[in-house]
């Protein structure tokens, strides 16, 4: 790994990125690692450092998946210490390793439960760590409370002096107050005294005055020698008593935690591994947690040097400008060994040229650090095995060295160290010295880069060097756009022309006399003015054919979006479509079976009662009242439907089919058999029939319907269409979006396959004639 200067951290504002990570750790085992980052040249150790980051955003961000949280402490140093036989971990250091041990084992568990197929490098970060840490929280648990500290139930003798004590200082407290109150009955202590510790031990203020009145040990005096502090004679035996055991339970507590770390000891190893998976969960959620702030991703990574960023944006300006509501204008580049593989960008100052330079520095050496980075999905990147930058002023005065020296020492550096695999990036090539002579040393030091195959992006105003990149192969030019009509910069970098300084107008905008504008216009010579002028006009016309590209792409987005909705929404009304019209067939077979039954038990009845008149009339009511009741549960059955699917616009099923005889003309032949009257010979259908015929239209038009309306109508008008015997009928749905049309043709092709289903003919159907409508029509014969 080489990069160039040392500094390069601070000049390109990787520190504010560390701070940042620094600031997202939960610990010192995450800031180590934060503190460790270094750029890496390797392509498996970059790729699998993204990759692992990655899977942590993804896992974090599965609704699926709960991520554990717990303490994460950093006890290696208490650890290492235990490795000496007789030296024991205290309290606060056992329940810090409890902690710590338990999150262990619950991030052990999380990713190992972890689909391998999605997170890989997720699931190998457990290993073999684990071995043994729930069993070491077990111990930890038996011998400390839930607030750290040792709890009565760690050894019975603990229990036993801590249970003696309680009771001796309950005691000891009960005579002290009695004394207290026989002290204040006879005025000798304040009547707001109470008992107070000193030295370990009870005791209770009294005034120096009266201090041999209370028989006792006087232990203390406060500042001001007012008040004396008096251990009564009844309870001096009872507090050597309680210090007594006090001494006891410490030489218990002691032997209790020399127990347990001794139980401890010969996991230190696997403690100490602990505290590494601690650390890099730890490292791994504080680089997601930036990278979700900055709406990062993991692009295409490939073993070669290129650069291929899309909608790029400036991380620092990013976590500045966000939080006040601001946007960062993002930039897009692309430099390869095949194409261009050195950009030059110029154009106006402070128009964005050195943050287009430091975005792509700053990215390029996130990404190679392990960092997500905010690009789109578009985007691909390589490695580069330097990253050597000229940017800001490195004038030294220990070093004796100018501006310029220090910038011709950089050039010299990557004159001598660069190669194809190194990134260039210099900020205003050439300033510093007398312009002719740095513009054509500026172009010199570019010539030799390019001839390397350096990639490389440069920032200048130089002329020459627009001119140069505009002749030489691999070098592309890139300008700044600026907004000339209100004089600002919109800081967007467009590549393939160069950029105009726009010197000219921006001394015309801030006053510059037009006297001295004049004077300097005709000491540049009218033709670098006309150059310079043809620069902002092409620059403009780009400016409009790019925004103009911007929004028909975005029109046929939208376009996209629409048509997979009216996609899915036709596939689900096809379903649901298919699902109703199963449902008519079968309550009409049900219908048919119901009514077949009633009319054969009626003929049935007939024939057994020999045609008796009461009989047979009973048996034709029966009928009737059958056939009614049939009607009324289809027409209530349509309402429904049609109710249902207008509401929620999904199709409408055909009606269910008429399945009964009309049996209003029965009559009882000689033989005693029932003859039904036919359709034809019935008045009633007579009549309806013809009344149909009669009104039927032979062109249905669907235009301007919604699909919901469009499939009600046509099913209704085929219904007529094929009992009346149309022959050819037109339905009218026009080009538009195909929407009708395909409805019209879905339908035609089910009521086919259910003719085909049952025998019949199927309806032929296609575009009308070209000359009368084309494709805006179907025409169907029936």
């Amino acid at each position: 790994m080489d990069y160039y200067p040392s500094n390069i951290e601070q000049k390109i504002d990787f520190t504010v990125i560390r701070e940042e990570l620094l600031r997202r750790c939960a610990s010192p085992l995450g800031r180590e690692r934060v503190d460790a980052i270094r750029m890496e040249t390797d392509f498996a150790t970059v790729q699998y450092m993204l990759s692992l980051t990655d899977q942590m955003r993804l896992a974090q961000a599965d609704p699926m998946l709960t991520f554990p949280r717990g303490d994460i402490h950093d006890i290696r140093e208490a650890v290492a210490r235990i490795r000496i036989e007789g030296l024991f971990l205290d309290e606060a250091e056992l329940d810090a390793l409890r902690k710590s041990l338990a999150y262990a084992v619950e991030l052990e568990r999380f990713f190992g439960s972890l689909d391998e197929q999605r997170y890989p490098l997720l699931k190998g970060l457990t290993g073999e760590r684990s071995s043994g840490l729930e069993e070491m929280v077990r111990s930890i648990d038996r011998v400390l409370d839930r607030y750290g500290k040792l709890a009565d139930h760690a050894s019975p003798e603990l229990a036993r002096i801590r249970r003696e004590l309680v009771n001796l200082q309950g005691s000891v407290g009960r005579t002290l107050a009695s004394i207290l109150r026989q002290a204040k009955a006879d005025g000798l202590v304040d009547a707001d005294a109470a008992p107070t510790l000193r030295e370990g031990r009870l005791v209770i203020p009294v005034p120096p005055g009266y201090k041999r009145k209370i028989g006792g040990i006087v232990h203390d005096e406060s500042a001001t020698g007012k008040t004396v502090y008096i251990e009564p004679q009844q309870v001096v035996d009872a507090n050597n008593h309680i210090r007594e055991l006090e001494g006891a339970e410490r030489r218990e507590r002691i032997r209790i935690l020399q127990a347990v770390t001794d139980q401890l000891r010969p996991g230190t190893d696997s403690i100490l591994n602990s505290q590494e998976l601690l650390a890099e969960v730890d490292f791994l959620q504080a680089k997601t947690s930036l990278a979700v702030t900055l709406d990062a991703i993991r692009p295409e990574l490939v073993n070669e040097p290129l650069l291929s960023w899309y909608e790029a944006r400036h991380p620092v300006l990013w976590l500045h400008y966000t939080p006040q509501g601001k946007t960062v204008v993002p930039l897009s580049v692309r430099l390869s060994a095949q194409n261009n593989h050195v950009l030059v960008i110029s154009g106006p100052n402070a128009g964005g040229k050195s943050v287009c330079l430091k975005t792509v520095a700053l990215l390029q050496y996130m990404l190679q650090c392990g960092l997500l980075v905010p690009v789109s999905e578009q985007s691909r990147a390589g490695i580069f095995q330097r990253l050597m930058i000229d940017i800001g002023d490195e004038q030294s005065i220990q070093d004796e060295l100018s501006t310029y020296s220090s910038h011709l020492k950089n050039m010299r550096a990557f004159v001598r160290e660069a190669d194809e695999r190194t990134l260039v990036l210099i900020d205003e090539m050439g300033t510093g010295t007398e312009p002719l002579l740095g513009g054509a040393l500026a172009e010199a030091i570019l010539r030799e880069l390019v001839q390397k195959k350096v990639f490389g992006i440069i920032t200048t105003h130089y002329t020459n060097l627009k001119h140069f990149a505009e002749q030489t192969e691999g070098v592309v030019n890139g300008a700044m756009l600026y907004d000339r009509g209100a004089m600002k910069p919109l800081f967007q970098l467009s590549i393939g022309q160069a950029g105009s300084s726009f010197a000219i107008e921006i001394a015309r905008q801030i006053g510059l006399g037009e006297e001295i504008i004049r004077y300097a216009t005709e000491l540049v010579g009218e033709e670098h003015i006309d150059y310079d002028k043809q620069l902002q006009d092409i620059a403009r016309d780009k400016r409009y054919w790019e925004n103009n590209r911007q929004a028909i792409r975005q029109k046929e987005k939208t376009l996209e979006e629409r048509i997979a909705q009216y996609e899915e929404q036709m596939s689900g009304i096809r379903q649901k479509k298919k699902e109703m019209l199963e449902e008519a067939r079968q309550q009409a077979e049900d219908l048919l079976r119901q009514s077949n039954a009633t009319i054969e038990r009626t003929i049935r009845e007939i024939k057994e009662s020999k045609a008796d008149k009461e009989k047979t009339k009973a048996a034709r009511a029966k009928v009737e009242n059958m056939k009614a009741k049939v009607e009324r549960d289809a027409k209530s059955g349509k309402t429904k439907k049609s109710a249902k699917s207008a509401s929620s616009g999904e199709p409408v099923p055909p009606p269910i089919p008429k399945v009964l005889r009309d049996f209003k003309d029965l009559r009882v032949l000689k033989g005693g058999m029932p003859e039904p009257s036919t359709p034809a010979k019935n008045p009633t259908v007579r009549s309806a029939v013809r009344q149909r015929t009669l009104s039927f239209e032979r062109t249905l038009d669907l235009r301007g319907l919604r699909i919901d309306e469009a499939t009600e109508k046509l099913i209704a008008y085929m219904d007529d269409a094929l009992m009346v015997g149309a022959g050819e009928v037109t339905i009218l749905h026009g080009t538009g979006t195909g929407a009708l049309k395909q409805l019209t043709r879905d339908y035609l092709a089910s009521l086919n396959h259910q003719r085909r289903k049952r025998g019949l003919v199927p309806l032929d159907f296609g575009d009308g004639d070209v000359n009368h409508g084309g494709a805006g029509l179907t025409v169907v014969q029936l």
